[in-house]
């Protein structure tokens, strides 16, 4: 995953030994040795994650952080505060004013490259939906003052799993001045729980004396309705190893015992606050996209949502460089479906296709329905050879596994698939999309169920 982070000290010989910290991880850096200058770039320019150092002179790291937070154009940036500065006041005061999270001089080397990669996974689905959002208000059918509105700290809904009663105790006392909050220390009942009820934040304790708080993690993270709820782990000295497997699984934040209560609500604001945001985008796209420009029997995107939203990310990779790929998928003998079995059938097909289709698609793609038997992909961040392997991928999914028709009946489906990248400036989305069409049809004249890459 490649990502852009801007790192803001006034002093060289820290921006450089973070820069080759993360450039050893192959982050791309930028750097500002003073707080406007680093507000300028990030209302210039894209800026994954922020690494931010408190003390400077001017305008310092908490009123950058303030700033940044209350803009409509980088509220969305995630921005970690760095700093030799150790008291708790000045965490607390750091998170209060926004920031993701505060990593404390000399920085760790793992904490530093595993929140960072978190920090920017977060920000390109973030990213993936705020360009949705543009391309639906150049469709005319948006809120054209959506990002400006930012959400209240109203209290919020948190499930905590514990079992240890002191530890529980204390965490429960701390929240429930503030929050509706609600304990559950047995995993399987909080994962019944956080399925079925609203919940804006989980916070889990990683040794239950029981069980396991990361097979818990892990089990929210592979439900759909759960997939976006906001992750807290509670770790003890020690527990590093499993601390970062539980990043891995997807955990948002992590707090260490002892628990301190004024960091404890301020990192349960940020999370909160963050998951809000996403949902109220989500919402947006759902409520005023996706019913005029999906298609209606499949849910997928339809053609002209397709087109718009095609050249959008075109203008984005002409302006940082990004790596584009398209992918059209046809499904074989598709006609032959309807003439045996009927058009009813072949729409049962065409549904179940589509599923897999966006099954088999990562989140930040996406998955369109161009007409007929037609689907196509478009893969951000995606050169040919991984859009090769993604395509490799949908057409096994396709392929290996029957399609289910009747009670008793089944019938096995194939699907061709071409694909073409961006090959850049210059390059349009109908030049890009017809070379994914050539590469499709040289699929198909090639004996189907396979797929072809445009030539360059």
């Amino acid at each position: 995953m490649t990502a852009r982070v801007l790192v803001v000290d006034d002093i060289l010989a820290n921006i450089k030994l973070l820069q080759a910290r993360l450039e050893l991880e192959y982050f791309e850096v930028l750097t500002a040795t003073n707080g406007q200058d680093a507000l300028d770039i990030c209302h210039r320019e894209r800026v994954d994650v922020v690494l931010l150092d408190v003390m400077m002179p001017g305008i310092d790291g908490f009123e950058v952080c303030r700033r940044l937070k209350s803009s409509p154009e980088t509220l969305h940036i995630p921005v970690v505060m760095v700093t030799a500065l150790d008291q708790a006041s000045d965490k607390i005061q750091g998170l209060d004013s926004g920031a993701d999270d505060f990593l404390t001089k000399p920085v760790d080397d793992i904490a530093l490259v595993t929140r960072v990669k978190s920090l920017a996974r977060l920000k390109m689905l973030n990213d993936e939906m705020l360009m949705r959002v543009s391309t639906s208000r150049q469709l005319g059918i948006g809120d054209n003052d959506m990002l400006a509105r930012i959400l209240a700290d109203e209290p919020a809904r948190i499930l905590v799993v514990d079992d240890h009663p002191r530890s529980s105790s204390r965490v429960m006392s701390a929240l429930s001045k503030t929050h509706e909050a609600y304990l559950e220390p047995n995993p399987q009942t909080a994962l019944m729980y956080v399925a079925e009820q609203p919940f804006d934040l989980l916070i889990v304790a990683l040794n239950l004396e029981q069980s396991d708080g990361l097979r818990l993690c892990s089990q929210v993270r592979s439900l759909d309705r759960t997939r976006h709820l906001p992750i807290l782990i509670m770790a003890d000295a020690g527990d590093e190893a499993r601390l970062l497997r539980g990043l891995e699984l997807g955990v948002n934040d992590y707090l260490m015992r002892p628990i301190d209560r004024p960091e404890l609500l301020a990192r349960v604001k940020t999370q909160v606050r963050r998951k809000r945001f996403s949902d109220y985008l989500r919402n947006q796209i759902r409520e005023s996209v996706e019913l005029s420009i999906t298609d209606p029997l499949t849910g997928l995107y339809n053609r002209r949502y397709m087109e718009r939203h095609l050249k959008t990310l075109i203008a984005d990779a002409e302006r940082t460089g990004r790596a584009l790929s398209v992918l059209i998928a046809d499904i074989d003998h598709f006609k032959n479906v309807n003439d045996t079995f009927g058009h009813d059938v072949g729409d049962m097909v065409l549904k179940e296709f589509a599923e897999r289709f966006r099954r088999y698609t990562r989140g930040v793609d996406l998955a369109c329905r161009l007409g007929g038997e037609e689907f196509l992909i478009i893969m951000q961040d995606t050169d040919k050879g991984l859009a090769r392997q993604i395509g490799e991928r949908v057409r096994e999914c396709i392929a290996v596994h029957p399609f289910t028709i009747g009670p008793e009946t089944e019938t096995w489906v194939t699907a061709s698939i071409g694909l073409a990248t961006w090959e850049g400036e210059g390059d349009t989305s109908e030049a890009l999309f017809k070379r994914a069409d050539t590469a499709l049809y040289l699929a198909k004249r090639q004996g189907r169920n396979q797929v072809v890459a445009a030539a360059a």
